[in-house]
């Protein structure tokens, strides 16, 4: 899109937040990511800043009165949001994996059913308010036979994520408690870079991403993502085994964080055993050298 474009999505990305605050004035309904980011665009739309403002990301807790629960819906606008996707979902401690898989399914599918250029966050606030009850009944009752007849295609999803670091101890678990409660595979490397490969159903690796980076995981960020459509259960898709943290040897002095980096030699080693080494230069930006050359 021309930058044009762009500054258009902004002005309309702040028109739709203006009306989200206005449906949700109390303090804290609205959990924006980063607090001063609608205040960034707006400088950016008024050309006292130069850079594109980060993404405006935030969380909207929505009470469901019958049955009593509630729903938190996690919501990232691209830069050319409403002309390309939003990314949206929906989560509860009140449902299983299951229940949850189907509610942003059918959330997904409602918010594609809107037209490029058509803001539609209120109208997925009204869906979950409409329709998010009948997740939290009886798993069986949200099966629907006719659905169940037809083959469905899934979506297997592989995000590589990079941060600038990956130390600490609570973090780690964290990270390898979602890894191992969720259906997916792939691994954590800690140290100087930190790196993350999640793999399994979408849904499972969005939920990951989401668990992991709030609420306030600044320095990391998505690089790669690779999907594939499969009517099967993704076994067959899978380059990792389990999920598991993986240590490398690292240089430098382990008791000063600021020396402490990762051996990439033997990081490339490991792309390379489990078929991966095309992602190395997206990561770094180096090319991998054959080690055969």
């Amino acid at each position: 899109m021309s930058s044009a474009s762009v500054q258009e999505c902004l002005q309309l990305q702040l028109l739709e937040m203006e009306m989200l605050l206005s449906m949700f004035p109390n303090q804290g309904e609205v959990k924006l990511e980063d607090v001063n980011a609608l205040t960034t665009i707006k400088r950016y739309l008024e050309g006292t800043r130069e850079a594109l403002p980060p993404k405006i990301e935030f969380v909207i807790t929505l009470q469901i009165e019958e049955p009593k629960v509630k729903i938190d819906l996690q919501v990232t606008m691209p830069h050319s949001y409403p002309y390309v996707a939003l990314q949206l979902f929906g989560r509860s401690s009140e449902l299983d994996r299951q229940q949850q898989l189907l509610l942003n399914r059918g959330l997904t599918s409602y918010i594609g059913t809107f037209d490029p250029g058509e803001l539609c966050v209120c109208a997925a606030i009204q869906w979950l308010q409409d329709h998010g009850a009948s997740y939290f009944l009886n798993r069986k009752l949200v099966y629907e036979p006719s659905i169940q007849a037809k083959p469905v295609k899934n979506i297997f999803l592989r995000m590589w994520i990079y941060s600038h670091h990956i130390y600490q101890q609570d973090l780690r678990k964290k990270i390898l408690d979602a890894g191992k409660r969720l259906d997916v595979t792939g691994f954590c490397m800690t140290g100087k870079p930190g790196i993350i490969c999640v793999e399994g159903f979408k849904e499972h690796c969005e939920e990951f991403w989401h668990t992991i980076r709030y609420p306030n995981w600044k320095h990391i960020s998505c690089k790669h993502a690779e999907s594939i459509e499969t009517e099967g259960n993704g076994e067959d898709l899978r380059l990792f085994h389990s999920f598991e943290e993986l240590l490398l040897e690292a240089h430098g002095d382990y008791g000063l964080r600021n020396d402490y980096h990762m051996n990439l030699g033997q990081f490339l080693e490991f792309l390379k055993k489990h078929k991966s080494e095309h992602v190395f230069q997206i990561l770094f930006g180096i090319e991998s050298k054959n080690s055969d050359s």
